[in-house]
């Protein structure tokens, strides 16, 4: 599984408007999400306008291409396009900055022996 985070920038005179709309995303919008295999998928909004985004998917290429099958997404794309700040043409769902990943705690605690971990007991 591949986790992936994303920011974007949301105009500061949209905030609440962007906020308003995932509250009730379509439920067509919703199932062509869960189809695509966008998994565990969240979005968090500072008050400035940064916009990050989680998203668990088998490969974000596929994901990104099963979407861009979707009907639906195009017509959600160009409506959700007018929130954002530089995103030079490209669409939000293609538009972002993809975030590197430098830490995960499972990765890491799968990764050590159970022979060299301690365990305090009180």
């Amino acid at each position: 599984m591949q986790r992936v985070c994303f920011q974007l920038q949301v105009k500061p005179d949209r905030l609440h408007e962007y906020a308003e709309r995932h509250r009730a995303v379509w439920p067509e919008m919703l199932a062509a999400l869960k189809r695509s295999g966008w998994n565990n998928y969240s979005l968090f909004l500072r008050q400035d306008g940064l916009l990050i985004g989680y998203v668990e998917v088998e490969s974000l290429e596929k994901a990104q291409a099963a979407m861009d099958a979707e009907p639906i997404n195009a017509t959600w794309q160009e409506q959700m396009g007018e929130f954002f700040v530089d995103l030079e043409g490209a669409r939000p769902d293609t538009g972002f900055v993809e975030l590197q990943e430098v830490f995960h705690l499972e990765d890491q605690l799968a990764a050590v022996e159970p022979s060299s971990t301690h365990t305090s007991q009180n």
